[in-house]
């Protein structure tokens, strides 16, 4: 008889570690939680940066607002709904990797470019003078790379993610400047 709860494999249990990160916020790791939770659903092996996507755009306002709220965004979350039953059917058993960034493998349970993704965004909130990394430092984070899932599935929304790159750098605040010695 199948025990109810199985047991926490040592890819679980990697994927647990990036909840806790300390230079996460509260909201990210809700956002990071969500996109756990829809890998092991879904069958994945990895959490990828489609699943971080589609768990920003249902848990952050301010990543969401991003898109706006008219058929753009139906359109963006239609694919990610899809993405289970459909064209990201073939994703499954591969691993999300452009080759842009050098292979991270101190985050198991994560595609290499969602664990970069998830550093880029600690580094940019630091970079801001912030210690904890927020929804809209991730998402710059995953449509920075043209090859990731999550790129794919905005350009089929008809997202272009340059677009979406420039707009978040544009609204952001400035980066934390050291004071100058007098």
């Amino acid at each position: 008889m199948q025990p109810r709860i199985p047991r926490q494999s040592t890819h679980e249990q990697g994927i647990h570690r990036a909840d806790n990160d300390a230079r996460l916020s509260a909201e990210l790791a809700a956002v990071v939680a969500g996109a756990r939770r829809r890998a092991l659903r879904d069958g994945d092996r990895q959490i990828d940066t489609a699943h971080l996507l589609h768990s920003l755009l249902e848990s952050d306002p301010e990543a969401r607002a991003v898109f706006g709220d008219g058929p753009q965004i139906a359109r963006l979350l239609g694919y990610l709904v899809q993405r289970s039953i459909g064209y990201g059917l073939r994703w499954q058993g591969t691993v999300e990797d452009s080759g842009a960034i050098p292979v991270i493998t101190a985050a198991e349970g994560w595609s290499p470019l969602a664990a970069g993704a998830l550093e880029y965004a600690c580094e940019r909130a630091a970079l801001r003078g912030d210690e904890l990394a927020c929804g809209i430092d991730l998402l710059a984070a995953i449509v920075a790379d043209p090859e990731s899932r999550a790129v794919e599935v905005l350009r089929r929304a008809g997202i272009e993610s340059p677009e979406v790159l420039v707009w978040i750098e544009s609204t952001a605040p400035p980066p934390a400047t050291e004071p100058s010695a007098r």
